[in-house]
């Protein structure tokens, strides 16, 4: 299918297989790191951890809301904590406990989700999990997290288990377009500024940077110069950057495959709002539900491609003029 976009041909990652393997590195390296899963270890590659260190390693089945607090009680020996499942269950199912168990005493729970947003595909709207950020970005003392691709989910990893506290990061099913090399830098409440320009800032997380980087791509042979930054913290988020990006180019477009209400839009709305007023456009899920079908017939029919970024982007910069 033709999305309209200039499409750069890009080697594929797959997120769990990054977040499997960081975490049985990461265990070799810190033995205070413990996995909680919730009969979705091999589907998210946690049983890679099992296998190197059985005894930090807890597959509870089918009880979510129990894993999020089991997790809580190691972090209280000490522990750090990573608990993981689909995002439709976690935290689909146990907000309550993450607020009450988890974020409210300020606990070093890392929750590690996948199969989140549209991209889930066939198994439809109950489990496309679209609202997963604006939930866990109101909680306070809760970090929230979207890779763009399997290099940074690697480093990601590491960059949570060092930071003390609870965080929240999100994974996606499908293998996706690598966006960085094995050497990119990742910090929690930092960006990475992928391509710059001067017409308009092009603000992306998640499987959404690859689709930034190629509306940027086909913009630029309109004479529209774009600046491309991967916002993969959601919360706290880079506010400087998006100042600067909002003073040097008059005009912010957001992407994100998330609800456009509480997102990565409304994140970074706020700080534009109150620092730095200009255009700004959201792409996103415009506030419904998904449906069942192929992951990529469902990011075409929801807006959530190239060709739409590059749409908005034309839009803002003519608001703009």
């Amino acid at each position: 299918m033709d999305d309209g976009s200039k499409k750069k041909a890009r080697a594929m990652g797959d997120m769990r297989t990054g977040y499997g393997e960081a975490l049985a590195e990461l265990g070799s390296i810190n033995k205070n790191v413990v996995v909680v899963g919730a009969d979705t270890t091999q589907s998210l590659k946690t049983s890679l951890f099992g296998y190197k260190f059985p005894e930090r390693f807890f597959n509870i089945g089918i009880a979510e809301s129990n894993a999020v607090s089991i997790a809580a009680g190691l972090a209280l020996a000490g522990k750090v904590a990573f608990v993981s499942t689909y995002a439709a269950f976690i935290p689909g199912k146990c907000v309550d406990q993450i607020r009450n168990a988890i974020a409210y005493p300020n606990l070093n729970v890392k929750i590690v989700a996948s199969h989140a947003g549209l991209s889930v595909g066939p198994d439809g709207a109950s489990h496309q999990q679209i609202e997963d950020m604006a939930t866990m970005r109101a909680i306070p003392n809760m970090r929230v997290i979207a890779p763009a691709d399997e290099h940074a989910t690697r480093r990601l990893v590491f960059a949570i288990a060092e930071s003390d506290g609870p965080c929240y990061m999100r994974l996606a099913r499908p293998k996706s377009p690598l966006v960085y090399g094995d050497g990119n830098s990742f910090a929690i409440g930092s960006s990475n500024i992928l391509r710059d320009g001067s017409d308009a800032s092009i603000l992306a997380c998640g499987l959404m940077v690859a689709e930034a980087l190629d509306a940027a791509d086909t913009l630029a042979e309109e004479g529209i110069s774009c600046r491309v930054i991967d916002m993969y913290s959601i919360k706290p988020i880079d506010a400087d950057v998006i100042v600067r990006a909002a003073r040097d180019t008059g005009a912010i477009v957001t992407a994100e495959e998330h609800n456009v209400l509480g997102g990565l839009g409304s994140a970074v709305a706020e700080v534009v709002c109150e620092h730095a007023p200009c255009v700004i456009r959201r792409v996103g899920v415009r506030d419904t539900f998904g449906e069942s079908g192929e992951h990529e017939e469902l990011l075409a029919k929801y807006g959530l491609k190239a060709r739409d970024i590059a749409n908005a982007v034309r839009e803002a910069v003519r608001s703009k003029r």
